[in-house]
């Protein structure tokens, strides 16, 4: 097993090695890039997964067995869904902790959809549930952590950005990133915030604190963000870019400035 947790990880799914992928499908190890992360075949992770737990493995298949070709991150979202339902109905909390502190991050993510998709919990409430997987070791769990927050970010706005100002001050930088990160006006793969896209200023809250991270991580997502903005109000962000550089002249900022104005002319 050790040489399997050295791995650096196939740059294409045929070459993964197979005992990787029964691993990987037994939930005893964690992908260690995308490639993997795209491969594991999540019906055969619940099986494995949830054999103890038989009322729980029978519903979710029954939920997902009617899905056609799903793409993974359909699937995940699904079977977060369908374990949301069945705990809800069931009243058991004990399954959530059990997924949410998985060994495998495919598992975990799925905890993550039974926090982003259940309506019972405030916007409060769900930061506070989402807040490990946002600081999660796994670079998938924290990107789902963030898409799965982003409906109720968008229709609760201010909430999130006065609850998000505290993250930006957080030590661990997963933190501060998913500040920025789940607030980018168009993001990836995920619906676009209009109000952001009109009004970026009403996020510069989440924006100051970060002008200067040290950490590369964090960079990247505040440079993307401006970015994003730049696409609807490319003058607000030359503006705003323009009086970092002149206030706080640092490696830092210039490193996010470069990133944020890469597309405005």
């Amino acid at each position: 097993m050790d040489n399997l947790l050295s791995r650096k990880g196939a740059s294409k799914p045929e070459h993964i090695p197979k005992e990787v992928l029964v691993e990987l499908n037994k939930g005893t190890l964690e992908s260690v890039n995308l490639t993997e992360w795209l491969a594991v075949d999540h019906i055969e992770l619940i099986e494995n997964v949830l054999a103890g737990y038989p009322y729980f493995l029978n519903f979710v298949k029954r939920e997902i067995e009617r899905l056609e070709s799903p793409s993974v991150k359909t699937l995940i979202v699904e079977i977060g869904t369908a374990l949301l339902l069945a705990t809800h109905e069931n009243r058991d909390q004990g399954l959530f902790n059990y997924l949410a502190s998985h060994h495998s991050d495919s598992v975990r993510c799925w905890a993550v959809y039974m926090v982003g998709l259940d309506k019972s919990l405030d916007i409060h409430s769900k930061f506070i549930a989402i807040r490990p997987f946002a600081a999660d070791r796994h670079f998938g769990v924290r990107e789902l952590a963030w898409m799965a927050m982003r409906n109720d970010i968008d229709e609760n706005l201010s909430e999130s950005i006065r609850i998000l100002v505290e993250w930006t001050v957080s030590d661990d930088e997963n933190i501060r990133r998913f500040s920025t990160e789940a607030t980018r006006p168009c993001g990836v793969w995920c619906k676009h915030i209009a109000l952001l896209k009109d009004k970026p200023e009403i996020a510069l809250a989440l924006l100051e604190p970060l002008k200067s991270d040290t950490s590369a991580y964090v960079q990247l997502s505040v440079g993307n963000w401006l970015n994003d903005a730049g696409k609807s109000k490319p003058e607000w962000v030359t503006k705003l870019c323009n009086s970092w550089v002149e206030n706080n002249k640092n490696e830092n900022t210039l490193k996010i400035v470069k990133r944020a104005t890469r597309n405005i002319t």
